[in-house]
């Protein structure tokens, strides 16, 4: 069923179990007036179950589970379906007691223990970026809604360049009322440039990694309807959670948002192989999946990143902080199934490689604690980091040219659920994280013969360097000036390139039909020396298929015959 819109989407749960009692009306309506004033309300209700959780899940944003009960944060777009299921609930009133003191200036803001309004924020930014020009860039990942500026550093000891390096990514606050970790990346990024030169951890992070940093992913939800955090929201201005924003291969009718989808653009043409995303409302380290009870090909690669981060916070923080669950960490579906997730967008849409981490269980956290959150989770930042220096690190290459290749790395047997991982198609560099242990990893790419590389050892905290070479499959001297169209790779999967004569170089019409004589498709493209050209079959059935390429400017032509297997 298509749904158009996020209201519709609550259809889905019309079958949902009424819980207990409804309540009286002027819990109702006190209930309105909050979201109406404060454009949100937490509310908890008696934890229903597994299975209930997961419709409810798809329609609420569920900020945590706590034992028996389920935490919620209603918005203008779900409080009339929620007040409808006649839920047994208990409304959260939040007063802050302690306040959320705001930055006198920008050097007040820059001692780390208060928030900066919105423009001291923007000029935080674009001080890094002007006072370290040779270590740090800043970039615009898009606006919001009201047309704030998402922006995200780059910080590497070339900035200006794109090296061949792993790109890493760290994100806070895509939901706006969750501010420990958008001071957190704030008070990282000037700790990385102040200390590039005075600490040899740092150097070696910056040296070797593109550590982007986007310390505010949400800003009309944080700084809600002001310059100043002032009442920040969970959701952007649409009313919508982010974090239940992105594509899902099981939910297809989002309504995306613009902060999403400039996101989504972002990640995609950076393809980060290691990131994390800062939350807050709870104290553990999140890995996939979320929306998802198997586990990741990874799992036991997760599972240590995330038991080194909670384990270095402990040894430098009180007991009881960062202890939840598992001591800390929890796979995400172990806790409640999310949808739409950025997490798991990153780790199956993308082939990388994110956590989620939950801060401080105060979603806003008192300014009074900002530098004991920086205390705590200080060693575990760099460490995290650290982990894309190690596993499989190389490079893919033409063995006849050395021209890079772009090529799908996998493991035979081992990999599930988009776990495998691309090789860059401009450097033909790539990362592959594994547990210790020996693998045997596949190289595929377009034109080439499949290249199996054995008995590849990765050893904890070690890098594994590798250069792998791969064949064509069809030798360039045999391409210079074919008697007859040329297939490859023949058999076909989703395209077919064709080398033509030279006589019919040039514009060409290309016309393709089944071997009963029905035309399927036809096209004109271009055809030259250096470039075959490259049909796409990918809506064709299996079969057999001719293709006629007959020159626009003359009148010859030739047929050539292919096979297409699924």
């Amino acid at each position: 069923m298509h749904i158009k819109s996020f209201p519709v989407l609550l259809f889905v749960l019309s079958s949902f179990t009424r819980l207990c009692f409804s309540q009286n009306a002027s819990d109702d309506e006190k209930l309105r007036s909050i979201v109406s004033e404060k454009s949100q309300a937490e509310v908890t209700i008696p934890n229903p179950g597994s299975r209930e959780i997961d419709k409810l899940t798809r329609a609420l944003s569920i900020s945590s589970i706590k034992g028996k009960e389920v935490h919620l944060v209603l918005s203008p777009l779900t409080i009339e379906w929620f007040i409808s299921q006649d839920f047994d609930y208990h409304i959260i009133e939040r007063i802050d007691s302690k306040g959320i003191m705001s930055s006198v200036n920008i050097l007040n803001a820059m001692e780390w223990e208060s928030y900066p309004s919105y423009s001291q924020y923007d000029s935080i930014m674009r001080y890094f970026a002007a006072t370290y020009p040779s270590l740090c860039i800043l970039d615009t990942i898009g606006t919001s809604i009201n047309g704030r500026l998402v922006l995200a550093l780059k910080i590497s000891d070339n900035s200006n360049i794109n090296e061949s390096e792993p790109e890493v990514f760290y994100t806070s606050s895509m939901h706006g009322d969750e501010t420990g970790g958008f001071i957190l990346m704030l008070r990282l990024s000037d700790y990385l440039l102040k200390n590039y030169s005075l600490d040899t951890r740092v150097k070696n992070l910056v040296d070797n990694l593109e550590i982007w940093i986007n310390p505010l992913a949400n800003p009309d939800g944080t700084y809600n309807g002001s310059d100043f955090i002032i009442s920040p929201t969970r959701n952007n201005a649409n009313g919508y959670d982010l974090n239940r924003n992105f594509p899902d291969p099981d939910i297809q009718h989002f309504v995306r948002q613009k902060e999403t989808l400039d996101m989504m653009k972002f990640l995609t043409e950076h393809r980060f192989v290691l990131s994390a995303n800062f939350h807050s409302g709870e104290e553990v380290v999140n890995y996939p999946w979320d929306k998802w009870p198997t586990l990741h090909a990874d799992e036991e690669w997760f599972y240590t990143i995330c038991r080194d981060w909670a384990d270095t916070v402990h040894s430098y923080s009180p007991d009881g902080y960062m202890d939840y669950l598992d001591n800390g960490v929890t796979r995400g579906y172990d806790w409640y199934p999310v949808y739409g997730g950025r997490q798991d967008f990153v780790t199956y849409t993308l082939s990388g490689r994110e956590i989620t981490v939950e801060l401080d269980r105060d979603f806003i956290t008192p300014t009074s604690g900002l530098d004991d959150l920086w205390e705590y989770n200080r060693r575990s930042l760099l460490g995290y980091l650290e982990n894309a220096l190690y596993g499989i690190h190389g490079q893919v290459s033409d063995a006849l040219t050395g021209d890079r290749v772009s090529a799908k790395i996998s493991i035979e047997g081992y990999d599930k659920d988009n776990s495998y991982v691309y090789s860059d198609t401009l450097s033909g560099y790539f990362t592959r994280f594994l547990a210790p242990g020996s693998y045997d990893l596949i190289f595929t790419a377009d034109g080439y013969m499949d290249t199996i590389i054995k008995n590849i050892i990765v050893v904890s905290g070690e890098e594994t360097k590798l250069l792998v070479k791969m064949n064509p499959q069809l030798n360039p001297a045999d391409t210079t000036n074919p008697a007859c169209p040329l297939f490859y790779p023949n058999p076909a999967g989703s395209y077919v390139k064709a080398v033509l004569p030279e006589s019919i170089r040039g514009a060409v019409n290309i016309r393709i039909y089944s071997m009963t004589g029905i035309k399927v498709a036809e096209y004109d493209m271009e055809a030259s020396a250096l470039f075959p050209v490259k049909l796409d079959v990918s809506r064709l059935p299996a079969g057999s298929y001719f293709a006629v390429f007959k020159g626009i400017t003359g009148n010859l032509s030739y047929t050539g015959r292919f096979v297409i297997v699924r």
